[in-house]
């Protein structure tokens, strides 16, 4: 009898190992810092989505000096939250990133704006300083500008464009008249560090026309070649919808999650919980590309004259194949 129990609990040990054997590994690439412009990730991984999909998730966190595409193209990850107009940038530069899911349905971005610099409408960033991220976070700004016929050549008619990382002290110390500024997090580090809406000019990208579609998730187009592939993509996908419906349903308790998983120690309580209270009201229902957005998205980057963000009109740059078979 006890060689029977030995046997059996070393052929239950030897099922649960090759269970554990059997997940498939998935590296993604977030664009930023650990925060909750993340949440649905961190959630999917703490609350065991990827684990219930036999997946086994390593989230390497974003910098202000790490693009996601440089990344993804030299095989550090298997897949990226990246910005469409950053990713068809890169496709046409020759690195062939394609779209797989959207979650993200709706903007964030901004342009803040000190009111005492005397801008009161986009026409008079001329001669003004121009805070921005960049690895890919500088197209929609480029884009603008482009739109509005402002040169970034630092001139009396053109702006100064200026790198920034990932605090807003250009703008608090007067370095630059305005930085770009997603709706939920540099906006309100502006507001809780002295200013208040009465010293602000806030132009939303949306409002003007020029929004673009913001943190998808991206692929090499030759993964999607292999049908394992796309089964594991689509299981991380589903996953990950997962995590950001119960990120959605349960802020502040995503918000807490994301705490735990900042090995920086930067993000507070507060912020994050806030953050995640605006990251709610962007994203999207579906997984899928929606093609209109995709379609606005494309115009705003072709527009620009001599300097347009992109030359032509992408071909194969998203899919809703793995999207589909995640929903």
């Amino acid at each position: 009898m006890k060689q029977i129990m030995t046997g059996i609990l070393s052929g239950a040990m030897l099922f649960a190992a090759s269970q554990a054997l059997a997940a498939d590994d998935v590296t993604l690439q977030l664009k930023w810092v650990t925060q909750a412009q993340f949440a649905g990730y961190y959630v999917a991984k703490d609350k065991g989505f990827y684990e219930e999909a036999d997946l086994n998730v390593e989230i390497k966190p974003g910098g202000p000096d790490i693009a996601p595409v440089q990344v993804l193209a030299g095989g550090g990850a298997d897949v990226m939250v990246d910005w469409l107009p950053s990713a068809l940038a890169a496709r046409e530069k020759g690195v062939p990133v394609v779209n797989i899911a959207q979650p993200f349905a709706r903007s964030g971005l901004t342009m803040v704006c000190r009111k005492e610099t005397g801008i009161e409408k986009p026409e008079d960033f001329k001669g003004k300083t121009l805070g921005t991220w960049f690895f890919g976070n500088e197209y929609p700004l480029y884009s603008w500008l482009s739109k509005l016929g402002i040169a970034r050549d630092g001139s009396a008619e053109g702006a100064t464009i200026q790198k920034i990382g990932f605090n807003v002290d250009p703008l608090l110390q007067k370095q630059a008249d305005c930085i770009t500024a997603m709706t939920y997090n540099e906006y309100w580090q502006v507001i809780d560090a002295g200013l208040t809406e009465d010293d602000l000019v806030v132009f939303s990208y949306t409002d003007e026309g020029v929004a673009t579609l913001e943190d998808g998730l991206y692929v090499l187009e030759d993964k999607l070649s292999d049908p394992a592939f796309v089964d594991k993509m689509a299981r991380f996908v589903k996953a990950s919808m997962k995590g950001w419906q119960w990120a959605r349903e349960n802020p502040d308790d995503a918000a807490m999650i994301i705490l735990d998983n900042d090995a920086t120690g930067a993000q507070t309580e507060k912020h994050q919980k806030r953050m995640m209270g605006e990251i709610a009201k962007l994203l999207g229902d579906s997984a899928t590309l929606d093609e209109a957005a995709y379609k606005q998205t494309v115009d705003t980057l072709l527009q620009g004259g001599s300097d347009p963000v992109i030359t032509k009109a992408p071909d194969g740059a998203f899919t809703h194949t793995v999207s589909e078979k995640a929903m």
